[in-house]
């Protein structure tokens, strides 16, 4: 299946999950928000969120300082 993540073009496999995602990304689960389709995926549902071909995926960093 074919996603956009971040504005890039991304093909995964069918079945994929927002766990699955961020792992072939090499992105820990921590410390990043993930939406989905302009909707916050929470992170306790990472795991048994699938994603469909179209979807379109941001994925933001937080980075702490001061």
């Amino acid at each position: 299946m074919r996603l956009t993540v971040n504005g890039d073009a991304r093909d995964l496999p069918d079945g994929a999950t927002v766990s699955g995602l961020l792992a072939t990304l090499g992105l820990p689960e921590r410390k990043i928000a993930v939406e989905r389709n302009l909707e916050i995926v929470p992170k306790s549902r990472y795991g048994e969120t699938a994603l469909s071909d179209g979807d379109r995926i941001e994925i933001v960093h937080f980075i702490g300082g001061g």
